[in-house]
């Protein structure tokens, strides 16, 4: 059985306020109308979770593997 690759997210406020989020690897303030890559760990984090159930966020896709490598590199994160 193959296991299957995990793949980040492009997130996006669509609210007129900004939405702050507490994940364990990192804070964001996602501006009105911004959006956002969160990586594939990131995407499993309860917080957003509750974030995406009261839709203070939405997912607007799934990232492509070079945005999410090209992310990776320019925030630090082995992987």
């Amino acid at each position: 059985m193959t296991t299957r690759q995990r793949r980040g997210m492009i997130i996006k406020n669509t609210h007129l306020k900004p939405v702050e989020i507490n994940m364990k690897t990192r804070t964001i303030v996602v501006e009105p109308g911004q959006e956002m890559l969160l990586t594939a760990e990131e995407v499993r984090d309860p917080v957003l979770r509750e974030h995406l159930q009261v839709r203070s966020v939405s997912i607007v896709r799934p990232a492509t593997e070079e945005e999410e490598q090209e992310f990776r590199k320019e925030q630090g994160i082995r992987g």
